[in-house]
């Protein structure tokens, strides 16, 4: 099987003769042409994976063949063949799309290593840019449902922001809104969709590790520090960072990352240069940042600086009207992820669903389908399918506004009502235990403890 198709094209017989003989014995197929017209009917005819170009041709020179193999076809793999004392043409050609280049005399064998490596970034820049595109449509607006006004609003602001630019945007709503998806659509919607998403949990990373992370470190920084290391905002240069759980980050990290923001500047744990980077920072939370800047857990400045984009993304309670919508869209993702001929939803448990409280919002939703599908053996969800806590009544709230539940005559099993909340927490969380534990105000090792005495996952 051909590994590619390669054109040479030199106006000597013997380097086109041997150049032909070392590829197609490397499996390559292989093409070659005397003059620079020549190579263009070549490539017009049946268009090569990449060419080798000697600068110097007959006629048409290799620097307007390149130029005019670029301009109609940029993805071709272009390396330049050079003579020594000809360093300025060489560097024009590389400007102009050039791969790279050799020189002559050549080393047969370090030509085939870089023809190889070639193929082999070229390959990786395809699968890369691919991957962006693919991205680019999987977060686009239009695959974030709703007709509800609040929803409306949420695509204006949207729309308005990916246009802008503007280098801070910080999303509010309780967990399981959407949070992820809006920082994600946002990227992949902009002018930025092609540089890097790098996404950060400030609920999740460890105090003593937040500023070699996000600032990385120079060499002798620290005990460990054997070698100079980058961190997730330089590598995000030209592209987004998203830090979800914003109001967890330690106060002490708060002041650098609004110098970021704010110069668009930072320094390297143990360094003394200062580092530009263009980065627009979307931030994201589920708590209530200005009763953190009373309590002094945060700082005012972040906070208003943050806030020069605020979107306030509303719980699923609030827009019920969206719920059949989202279950059409649901259903159709997880037939085509689990292979399922799931048709739809009974009236009666549509009824349940919008009576439903739904205190983990959209994603509590989208798991409880998921659950629902998997279990289901005929083509349509019913009431029976659907979990227990669903025919709950919501809790109830105090004149001062806490939360009771109500307990019925009959009586309830607190073992019962306790496994029920934690396995409903891990459903809100996507079984993110220190997020789960999070809800239920309780430490992590608790959570793994009950999930042991209930047998719950793999505890």
């Amino acid at each position: 099987m051909s590994k590619g198709k390669i054109l040479v094209v030199d106006d000597e017989h013997l380097i086109r003769w041997s150049l032909t003989e070392k590829l197609q014995h490397e499996d390559y197929e292989v093409k070659s042409a005397g003059t620079g017209e020549d190579a263009l009917k070549e490539v017009a005819e049946d268009l090569p994976d990449m060419i080798l170009l000697d600068i110097k041709l007959p006629g048409i020179d290799g620097m307007e063949v390149l130029e005019k193999v670029k301009q109609s076809h940029p993805d071709t793999i272009v390396i330049m063949i050079t003579a020594h004392g000809i360093i300025p043409q060489t560097v024009q050609a590389l400007k102009l799309g050039a791969y790279n280049y050799i020189t002559k005399p050549f080393d047969m064998n370090e030509l085939i290593v870089t023809i190889n490596n070639a193929f082999e970034v070229v390959a990786l820049r395809r699968d890369v840019n691919k991957y962006r595109s693919e991205e680019s449509k999987r977060y686009s607006i239009e695959n974030i449902v709703g007709k509800h006004h609040h929803m409306q609003e949420l695509f204006s602001m949207l729309h308005k922001v990916i246009s802008s630019d503007t280098t801070s945007v910080l999303l509010q709503g309780e967990t399981g809104t959407g949070k992820d998806l809006v920082a994600k659509t946002i990227h992949y919607s902009s002018a930025r969709r092609n540089k890097p998403f790098i996404e950060v949990n400030c609920a999740t990373l460890p105090e003593n590790l937040f500023e070699s992370e996000l600032f990385g470190y120079e060499k002798g920084a620290f005990t460990d520090a054997k070698t100079q290391k980058k961190g997730l905002f330089e590598l995000a240069d030209g592209g987004s960072v998203y830090l979800d759980e914003i109001g967890d980050m330690p106060l002490s990290m708060q002041a650098k990352l609004l110098k970021l923001i704010e110069d668009k500047t930072f320094k390297r744990l143990g360094g003394i240069k200062d580092i530009k980077v263009n980065v627009r920072v979307i931030a994201a939370t589920n708590k209530d940042l200005s009763a953190a800047v009373e309590k002094d857990v945060f700082r005012k400045d972040l906070f208003f600086r943050l806030k020069v984009f605020p979107i306030m993304i509303v719980p699923l309670r609030d827009r019920k009207s969206d719920i059949p919508l989202l279950i059409q869209h649901f259903l159709g993702q997880i037939n085509m992820e689990y292979k399922k001929k799931m048709k739809g939803v009974t009236p009666e448990a549509i009824d349940v669903f919008l009576k439903y409280h739904w205190p983990g919002n959209v994603r509590e939703l989208k798991n409880i389908l998921e659950r629902t599908v998997i279990l289901a053996e005929k083509d349509e969800i019913t009431t029976f399918h659907l979990p227990s806590e669903m025919f709950l009544p919501p809790p109830e709230e105090t004149a001062d506004g806490e939360n009771v539940i109500k307990i019925p005559d009959s009586g309830v099993s607190l073992e019962e009502v306790e496994k029920k909340l934690i396995i409903q927490s891990l459903a809100m969380t996507e079984n993110n235990q220190t997020q789960a534990a999070k809800l239920l105000n309780i430490s992590r090792d608790t959570l793994r403890y009950r999930l042991k005495k209930y047998r719950i996952g793999n505890e």
